[in-house]
């Protein structure tokens, strides 16, 4: 961590701690560390299995700064610091407070915030994912990063204006992020909206964003890219259920540039034994869509986890995963690492806890 970001941290917890003394603990410490071990083959261009330290089996581990300070008449001003923590090595995983760093007003109307915030369909698509989009494994956010896209949805944005709101059983959320481009106001804008309705024990759910690219000289286009979600999740006791579908499309500004096309979609089934053990089963497949016939991935992903709670803040978890890819094309389980192999399969072991 450079001597600076460290200042900033060491700053901002002194902060935290002040406020929460004068302030009636309107602010808070709080986050998420998990660490564990995976071995998994074809991790090397030969083939090769290693086992690894890693970190994040379930989540990206995390910790940050919130806090809400009432303004009178309903109405709060909120704020949220957020960085991630790599736990094999206890770097920082990105800048200080990569993951968020926004400020906004909270009310009956909703809440707006501004700055660097998760987008409104990370927020929806997040509890419409039996894995929760965990690093460990999981292709919500994301397909193999072996493909030629990844064929997700951007998670964060900088510069963004959020809104976020509920009437009755709807809830629904929209987002602007400015590209800040000399340009124009379009080039490198996003934009992004989402909604659930809840009708008993179903959710429904949809989103829709668009990431513009730069405009370019010789064509007078600019990359767009287009995503949308069509989900929905049941719950009945200790059973939960989930399907969603979603599409991918990014029209190519540059001349001769083919366009990337692929829907992914996936279904999983979580089961609570009993008050301290769940067990998730998921499936992920993507549609390479807009290639050469025989060219196509097609990979599919087949996920398996057993969580413990040890106490409410503290769990173990065990994960199995295997892909596979068509017409010997390469696939990987993970959203980061590209795999070397039309399949590999992975096994993690580890331990989360909150804060």
């Amino acid at each position: 961590m450079k001597k600076s970001s460290l200042t900033l941290a060491i700053m901002a917890l002194a902060a935290a701690a002040g406020g929460a003394a004068q302030a009636q603990s309107n602010v808070q410490v709080y986050g998420l560390l998990d660490v564990g071990v995976e071995t998994a083959n074809n991790k090397t261009p030969t083939g090769g299995s290693m086992t690894s330290v890693i970190s994040g089996g379930m989540n990206t581990s995390r910790w940050g700064l919130r806090g809400t300070e009432d303004l009178g008449g309903g109405l709060k001003a909120v704020f949220n610091l957020e960085g991630g923590i790599l736990m094999d090595t206890g770097a920082q995983d990105g800048v200080l407070f990569k993951r968020q760093a926004n400020v906004g007003l909270e009310g009956a109307f909703g809440r707006v915030i501004i700055g660097r915030s998760f987008t409104s369909v990370y927020d929806t698509v997040i509890s419409f994912d039996p894995m929760g989009f965990a690093p460990y494994y999981s292709w919500a956010t994301s397909g193999p990063a072996t493909g030629p896209s990844k064929y997700g949805f951007t998670t964060q944005y900088d510069n963004i204006i959020k809104y976020a709101g509920t009437v009755g059983d709807f809830k629904f959320g929209a987002n602007y992020a400015a590209g800040e481009q000399t340009t124009g106001a379009q080039d490198s804008a996003k934009v992004g909206m989402s909604g659930v309705y809840k009708i008993g024990a179903v959710n429904l759910m949809a989103t829709w964003e668009r990431n513009n690219g730069n405009t370019v000289p010789a064509t007078g286009n600019r990359d767009k890219n287009t995503v949308w979600h069509l989900g929905a999740n049941y719950e009945n006791g200790p059973v939960k259920l989930w399907g969603v579908m979603r599409d991918y499309k990014l029209v190519a500004g540059k001349a001769l540039t083919p366009d990337v096309k692929a829907t992914t979609t996936w279904a999983g089934i979580a089961y609570k034994t009993d008050d301290v053990t769940t067990l998730t089963g998921a499936i992920y497949h993507v549609n390479v869509k807009n290639v050469a016939a025989g060219k196509d991935a097609d990979p599919t992903m087949y996920v398996a986890r057993y969580r413990y709670a040890l106490s409410k803040r503290t769990d173990l978890h065990v994960s199995a995963a295997y892909a596979k890819a068509k017409n010997g094309q390469l696939t990987g389980l993970s959203r980061d690492d590209a795999g070397y192999g039309d399949t590999q399969r992975g096994v993690t072991v580890g331990m989360q806890h909150r804060f």
